[in-house]
């Protein structure tokens, strides 16, 4: 029993529904974070209650889910939110769910999926449509797609607070880096807003939202995966602008990783509010009296994976020591422990415990770290290709890419194809594609991309990513190919050139029968090899 809630939670796994089967009681998924304060809450005030723990005990299975452990678990039973509070049946369909329940709600639900269990049994499960094996909306990927997502912006943007929507406010890094090359205007004000509501002055790093229009209300948790994308989307707003108000609040969140995160291999994956809700009023001394916020620091592989391609990110455009440091550290980490010797990604190795292996995410985000870092450091490709070929192999399904191994207890033996994760794998094949010169990537993007253009017209800004791979497989992405070491002018200035799409190839003078000490503009630049950094820089000009 957990002490804590009173409740007998059972591990998800075969064990737990089989329990339920045998039993004929319908399961109750408790989908919980480290981080979510809502979740430790709802086991104070909910799950603590003696009566709700009874009847949670005596007429259902109740199975607690770490979401960041379980994410293909997260992504088939997520209400919207967390805590999800979930019934389902012994098959693992859904029954009900809500978000976060007190206990006067939680004994109405009870209730009610009592009398539902009693008068329909497992026949009152359903299927998520988005589970039911039906076809994605494939169709031509054109110019179309990147028009009406750059067209959302417009649509959804609020002009008086800045970001887009009129709710809760997310950072959404994947929109503003999106808005940059279109919108440019938008991006910078809807940076200043996060910067200046967001961002921890004291330790650094950025809350996950912000809970009003406005921006106020922000919410304190701080996720890796969050902080790591605002990093790289700051830093890439420093490399348009060259203003250090973009720059900084990157400096300052790698700081916040390192001191904070940072296990001694690898980064953690979150940290949750602290306790007393006055501690982000307070100054670095008044902090270091109160007890220091919960954090998780459990590596997972694609939340690494995605730090560390952000921190090179910084590094190429400032030459900053200690992010390329924590960069490469991390990248060791990765292909240490983490990914296998066929290309196999495992989620997250904690001790005996051990996370998935061969998921979507983790894959794309450790083949784009990969292809960075042979982008900046001139080493990786092999695992690049290791890890996306792996990919290919056993989750590029019927034209489009599925999240995961379709095996597990409840849902998970149903086949999810999302388009967040193919936006992720697809970009990395896309660079991987420019790096290698193999086309297949570049095809296997396209086609993945194709899955979901039949449905270009319903696409809004939260999938913006999904409008800027599409505008790379439409043209001809910029590539610069250098004929010399990483590290060197030539090197750092394609780095530094103002397009954050752009594919860096260094020590590619045998491949593109380059002089060496030269740099070439590929497809559609100017064909005459610059020597000096000024000499690249028109070359590019002269391109755009």
């Amino acid at each position: 029993m957990n002490d804590d809630t009173r409740v007998e939670w059972r591990e998800w796994g075969p064990e737990a529904f089989e329990e339920a089967q045998r039993t004929d009681k319908p399961v109750l998924l408790s989908m919980s974070a480290t981080w979510c304060a809502d979740c430790h809450e709802m086991d104070a005030e909910t799950y603590a209650e003696p009566r709700v723990a009874a009847n949670l005990n005596d007429g259902f299975v109740p199975v607690r889910v770490d979401v960041d452990r379980q994410p293909r678990v997260r992504e088939r039973y997520n209400m919207g939110g967390f805590p999800s509070t979930v019934f389902a049946t012994p098959d693992g369909d859904l029954l009900t769910g809500a978000t976060y329940l007190g206990p006067d709600g939680m004994r109405q639900v009870l209730e009610r999926v009592r009398e539902m269990w009693a008068e329909k049994g497992a026949d009152a499960g359903r299927i998520p449509r988005g589970l039911r094996g039906e076809s994605t909306p494939r169709g031509e990927v054109t110019s179309i797609i990147e028009a009406h997502v750059a067209g959302q912006l417009d649509d959804k943007f609020d002009p008086e607070h800045a970001g887009w929507g009129s709710d809760a406010k997310f950072p959404l890094p994947r929109t503003v880096e999106f808005a940059l090359k279109r919108e440019r205007e938008q991006a910078l004000r809807t940076f200043d807003a996060i910067r200046d509501h967001l961002l921890d002055d004291v330790a650094g790093g950025f809350f996950r939202y912000a809970g009003r229009r406005n921006w106020s209300d922000a919410h304190h948790e701080k996720l890796l995966d969050d902080n790591a994308a605002l990093v790289r989307a700051f830093s890439n707003a420093y490399l348009y602008t060259g203003e250090d108000a973009y720059r900084r609040p990157a400096e300052r969140t790698i700081g916040y990783l390192a001191d904070d995160l940072w296990t001694g291999v690898a980064f953690g994956g979150s940290q949750g509010p602290a306790a007393g809700r006055d501690y982000y009023a307070l100054d670095a001394e008044g902090r270091a009296e109160e007890t220091r916020p919960r954090t998780d620091l459990t590596a997972y592989a694609g939340a690494n994976a995605l730090a560390a391609e952000a921190l090179l990110c910084y590094h190429a455009y400032t030459d900053d020591d200690r992010a390329r440091e924590y960069a490469g550290r991390a990248l060791d980490y990765l292909a240490a422990e983490l990914v296998g010797s066929d290309g196999t990604v495992t989620h997250y190795a904690a001790g005996d415990d051990e996370g998935e292996s061969g998921l979507l995410e983790d894959h794309a985000r450790v083949a784009a770290a990969f292809c960075r870092s042979e982008q900046v450091r001139g080493e990786g490709l092999a695992v690049a290709r290791a890890v996306a070929d792996r990919a290919i192999e056993t989750l590029f399904d019927e034209g489009s890419f599925l999240d995961g191994p379709t095996a597990g207890p409840g849902l998970l033996d149903r086949p999810l194809r999302p388009i967040d994760g193919t936006v992720e794998m697809t970009d990395a094949l896309v660079d991987l594609a420019a790096l290698t010169g193999d086309d297949a990537y570049r095809e296997v993007a396209r086609e993945a991309v194709a899955a979901f253009a039949g449905a270009w017209d319903r696409l809004g800004v939260q999938v913006a990513g999904y409008g800027s791979v599409a505008a790379r497989l439409c043209g001809e992405p910029l590539v610069v190919a250098v004929a010399t070491e990483p590290g060197s002018d030539l090197h750092r200035a394609a780095l530094r050139v103002a397009d954050h799409e752009k594919v860096v190839v260094p020590n590619a003078g045998n491949r593109f029968d380059l002089d060496p000490n030269t740099a070439s503009v590929l497809a559609g630049g100017d064909p005459e090899p610059a020597r000096t950094p000024d000499e690249l820089m028109a070359r590019i000009e002269r391109r755009s």
